[in-house]
């Protein structure tokens, strides 16, 4: 149907519920011919006539009685459409499709958006827990968290939450049965657990002789594709690893864990939450990200750490 026919029929409406033109018109601001007019027109597309006009009242025709009931039917319909749809752009509601590092997603993130889930009873989460790097579009993914520097893309917006400094380290006993390490280049003699980069060399960031944090190719006796299992297998003396301070902070602590080679630990990754660029952004999505980066702030000791 025309938006022209929309109006007409809206102005019916008003008329048969009113019982004048007169009154109609000026609820609706218009003049009577104008009005008039109006209703004319509706009367010619459906070929039928809906008023009997009198000098000094208006009444419906059979067709024009039976059409009123049907568009007061249809007014409540499209209103309760209307209401519930505009709920929806002010509540957070529907689902999000959440993208979340492995461990510091479950560790950290995924307690925080399931109490927002409680605070918004609409809100529902798709979440998917993934170290290596995804495609928002493709992967239909409404929001990620990202660890390391991002490439430039005029499709996504990027803000930064956090920063994720790492450290080498190993169990005491592993370290008592080996070599001592106090530069880079004893590395080499030693068994290193790294992460499972497809397609890219296993490097550790670390500074330089001129304080630059740079990338430093390490050869690599285990790969492992979860952080978690990187901190398991160091824990069960299998060898050195870098992992986030954050993450092993505890077992440094209580002496599980050693530091090694701590002068040379490089800048922290940064930690950034990633959206996809819209004219608009959806309540639901809104409020995630808002949740996110209040943890962050919050929580420095995750997403500051430092030792």
């Amino acid at each position: 149907m025309l938006k022209s026919q929309f109006i007409e029929v809206r102005h019916f409406v008003t008329v048969a519920q009113l019982g004048s033109f007169t009154l109609a018109a000026q609820a609706l601001g218009m003049t009577g011919s104008a009005l008039s007019k109006s209703v004319a027109r509706l009367e010619k597309q459906l070929g039928t006539k809906l008023l009997h006009r009198t000098t000094r009242r208006i009444a419906l025709t059979n067709d024009g009685d039976s059409y009123l009931a049907d568009c007061l039917k249809a007014m409540t319909i499209l209103e309760e459409a209307e209401k519930r749809l505009s709920n929806q752009q002010l509540l957070p509601s529907g689902r999000v499709r959440i993208d979340l590092p492995a461990v510091l997603g479950r560790r950290a993130i995924l307690p925080k958006l399931l109490e927002l889930t409680s605070k918004f009873e609409q809100l529902d989460l798709s979440i998917t827990f993934n170290d290596r790097p995804t495609d928002l579009v493709s992967d239909g993914i409404d929001l990620a968290i990202r660890v390391g520097h991002l490439e430039n893309s005029g499709d996504i917006v990027a803000r930064k939450i956090g920063e994720q400094k790492r450290v080498i380290c190993a169990s005491p006993s592993y370290l008592a049965t080996r070599g001592p390490i106090t530069k880079k280049e004893d590395l080499a003699q030693h068994d290193c657990i790294v992460g499972w980069p497809i397609g890219q060399r296993h490097s550790w960031l670390l500074k330089n002789a001129k304080g630059a944090t740079e990338s430093v190719d390490i050869s690599a006796r285990h790969e492992i594709a979860d952080c978690e299992g990187i901190l398991q297998s160091t824990l069960s003396d299998a060898g050195l690893a870098q992992l986030p301070v954050w993450l092993v902070k505890q077992y440094l602590d209580d002496g599980q864990l050693c530091p090694v080679l701590e002068k040379f630990n490089g800048e922290g990754a940064p930690i950034s939450i990633v959206w996809l660029k819209t004219p608009y952004i959806l309540p639901k999505i809104r409020v995630t990200i808002d949740e996110i980066i209040t943890l962050a702030s919050r929580h420095p000791d995750v997403f500051e750490a430092s030792l």
